[in-house]
């Protein structure tokens, strides 16, 4: 199989990162998250953004050019440049239930007792599991919608996929849809 340039994305906790990695160890190609690149380094983590200029030229310098890559996480609303160096996006999701549940095991393997009340992380850890719940809100056009939007503005071909599916299931499913789709050369118009 040639090698591709793939963006893995979806909803927090739908599981891009997991896909992202198995599909670059199956390709032996590097893999890499948008958060290497969004968030600056600190103590604890996820607090700080790096501004937009600086994440895409570190991504240019170390990431992108490379002939074959997986990247997971979202470039939404400031990643144009890189997603127009992809041959191809899967878009994951899950019910909400099950990526809210993925969600709190991660944050609970990542900071332990730190998330449970009076700890360290209590605030942040509820700031963010309220801002992940809200991607299905209908009320207020959310990020859904906004991926939605997104998605059907790309020019490379998007799969979808439900990742309550087992991880070998979906690896099948995206190395048999790159066999098929992607290995024309046909790009959206």
């Amino acid at each position: 199989m040639r090698g591709y340039r793939l963006l893995v994305t979806g909803p927090s906790g739908a599981g891009s990162t997991t896909l992202g990695r198995a599909l670059a160890t199956l390709w032996a190609v590097p893999h890499a998250d948008v958060d290497d690149y969004l968030w600056l380094p600190t103590s604890p983590p996820y607090t700080h953004k790096r501004p937009v200029e600086e994440r895409l030229a570190l991504m240019n310098a170390l990431f992108v050019p490379r002939p074959a890559w997986v990247l997971s996480g979202s470039l939404r609303s400031w990643g144009d440049s890189v997603v127009a160096q992809v041959d191809a996006v899967v878009f994951l999701t899950v019910d909400a239930d099950t990526r809210m549940d993925r969600l709190l095991r991660r944050e609970t393997v990542r900071y332990g007792d730190t998330i449970e009340n009076g700890g360290a992380n209590e605030a942040a850890h509820h700031d963010f599991m309220e801002w992940a719940r809200g991607y299905e809100d209908t009320v207020v056009p959310g990020r859904r919608s906004k991926d939605e939007r997104w998605l059907a503005r790309l020019r490379c071909p998007v799969q979808r996929l439900d990742s309550a599916q087992p991880l070998d299931r979906l690896v099948t499913a995206v190395t048999d849809w790159l066999g098929s789709e992607v290995a024309t050369g046909d790009r959206r118009p």
